[in-house]
């Protein structure tokens, strides 16, 4: 390692050796916290390659990364609960027509939620949701002729629509007012 180069210490035969068990770590935390493994990945990465920088290189790096990835782990979930919208956990659902009876309560009140979180959308995006959701599979061009738009900015509009419903779910705020903003 030199001054110029704090990751040269990192050969291309200990980053293959390195990248399984980091891959494995990050995808049972991924598992675990709902976060994503490839970003937990990258971050565990980036942190050994700072403390390689500021420290040295690491004698046995193996030890430093995966605990790199617990750390990244926990300051992502704390960082998405202090924003308010931490990953949501997949809710147990019925499985099939005879499930149990909480699943389908679940599933039931998910179905609900959703619906309510529509309803409150504008006019506009209730409309492309629906055209979205409806089983006809409509194009781009349908959709476009649907809502008075151009078709260039049905996707735009869709990712405006979709992100305020997601708001909507997750944190459970208000609809949105003119101009799309949040009441």
């Amino acid at each position: 390692m030199t001054k110029t180069d704090p990751a040269g210490w990192l050969t291309r035969d200990a980053y293959t050796a390195l990248r399984p068990p980091l891959a494995r770590a990050a995808a049972a935390e991924a598992v675990l916290t709902g976060l994503d493994a490839a970003d937990l990945e990258q971050a565990a990465w980036l942190r050994l390659l700072e403390q390689a920088k500021a420290q040295g290189p690491p004698a046995d790096p193996r030890p430093g990364l995966l605990a790199a990835v617990r750390s990244e782990a926990r300051a992502a979930l704390g960082a998405l609960r202090r924003e308010g919208t931490g990953p949501r956990r997949p809710r147990p659902l019925a499985t099939g027509p005879g499930g149990c009876p909480e699943g389908r309560f679940l599933s039931r009140e998910a179905a609900a939620e959703f619906r309510r979180a529509v309803d409150a959308l504008t006019p506009r995006c209730r409309t492309l949701v629906a055209a979205l959701l409806s089983g006809r599979d409509l194009t781009y061009r349908e959709i476009a002729g649907t809502l008075g738009i151009s078709q260039g900015s049905v996707g735009p509009e869709r990712s405006r629509c979709l992100g305020c419903l997601r708001r909507m779910l997750a944190t459970e705020v208000g609809a949105p007012g003119a101009g799309g903003m949040e009441r």
